[in-house]
């Protein structure tokens, strides 16, 4: 299958052939691709192994919450693939770089995790070529996607046997894309011209089913406050204290997004297509922060360097002259980019357990959810 040079976003795209209905519960493994929102710790392992400079999110405060300790999360605790990997009663899925040399995890049946933070879902070319460098990784998409490929002979052997267990394995793209608008933004670009960016087309797969997470409401984010601020009054939404703008620039790409999504229904009505809506889901808690325990809001950050939203490019969260919060579950906002556990987990009852996916996932395989695991007394393990 070709793929055509002018599509310019694959964030949403590539391999994502999840969510296949087993009577036996639906899934026994979950393999996931994407950014930090999903990132295990496969940064955290190539960083060491280049013995390069470890990014601010590998020092305390990151982690505190759940593992106690950094893990290469961009969080203070858990990610929505930790959330789902309990509520389906599996062990807390490897990152990639920790279980590459032997597989023996997913082997067992446990599944592994090949999103990188920083990653984007176009190449290093792509954004290169219009003078983004990314200073975290060039483990995009495309590369990910090859380590999965390269894999698959340690994992399942013969093309019958992997195609049979990429069937029962629940593949998550988790989410991939937002770093193709974030580095830019950092980067000083215009909000005129990230709109080359959005989607146009989207490939046609010949999967069973598909999974698309939306944009998030980046127009709620700490960082993109911090970078836009001093905006006008009346480009700031008074119900949320977002900007409107950039909110709306997600929208819009959520948007087209779900018309190519409807344009691939038509042609594949056997796929089961199903869009994850990250947007509303993070949108609840913008809203009204307090009824999801969020007294402390839910656009400053917890751990920062400072200023209005408590986000400073200069002075990174775990990098010293940061501060931290000392009740990370009353703020939304992690470390100005990133949410925190508890503001991940809001999200992913919403999707998972809840209405904010198109068709709703619990309608496609409704057996799938456990009971979640209390945090206090299960005994996970952690990478």
């Amino acid at each position: 299958m070709a793929i055509s040079s002018s599509f310019p976003f694959l964030p949403f795209c590539l391999l994502l052939w999840a969510f296949t209905v087993y009577a036996n519960g639906c899934y026994t493994s979950i393999i996931s691709f994407g950014d930090s929102l999903a990132d295990t710790g496969n940064l955290k392992q190539l960083v060491a192994k280049s013995n390069g400079r470890p990014p601010h999110f590998m020092y305390p405060p990151y982690g505190e919450t759940f593992f106690h300790n950094p893990t290469g999360r961009c969080s203070n605790g858990r990610l929505i693939i930790d959330f789902l990997a309990e509520n389906l009663g599996m062990s807390l899925i490897p990152p990639y770089e920790s279980v590459k040399s032997s597989m023996e995890v997913i082997e067992k049946g446990q599944g592994v995790n090949f999103a990188v933070a920083g990653a984007t879902a176009l190449d290093s070319a792509f954004h290169e070529a219009q003078g983004v460098y990314n200073a975290y990784t060039n483990a995009s998409l495309n590369v990910q996607l090859g380590w999965f490929k390269r894999s698959l002979p340690a994992i399942c052997g013969n093309p019958s046997d992997c195609k049979n267990w990429i069937k029962k394995s629940l593949i998550l793209m988790g989410e991939i894309g937002g770093n193709d608008y974030n580095h830019p933004v950092i980067a000083g670009k215009s909000l005129e011209e990230l709109k080359s960016y959005v989607p146009l087309e989207l490939i046609e797969l010949g999967a069973e089913t598909l999974v698309v997470p939306g944009n998030l409401p980046i127009g709620c984010s700490a960082a993109y406050l911090t970078i836009y601020y001093g905006a006008q009054k009346d480009e700031y939404d008074n119900a949320t204290g977002c900007l409107i703008k950039l909110n709306k620039f997600a929208e819009c790409h959520n948007e087209l997004l779900q018309t190519e999504l409807n344009r691939i229904r038509e042609l594949h009505p056997n796929v089961n297509v199903i869009y994850a809506d990250y947007y509303n889901a993070a949108m609840q808690f913008f809203q009204s922060p307090e009824k999801y325990g969020f007294t402390n809001g839910a656009l400053t950050a917890c751990c920062g360097g400072g200023g209005p939203y408590n986000y400073n490019r200069s002075v990174a969260c775990g990098y010293p002259l940061s501060t931290s919060c000392s009740q990370p579950e009353t703020y939304a906002n992690w470390d100005g980019l990133h949410l925190t556990e508890a503001a991940y987990q809001v999200i992913y009852k919403s999707l998972f357990q809840g209405t904010y996916t198109t068709p709703r996932f619990n309608s496609v395989c409704p057996t799938s959810m456990v009971q979640a695991k209390d945090a206090s007394s299960s005994s996970v393990q952690s990478f």
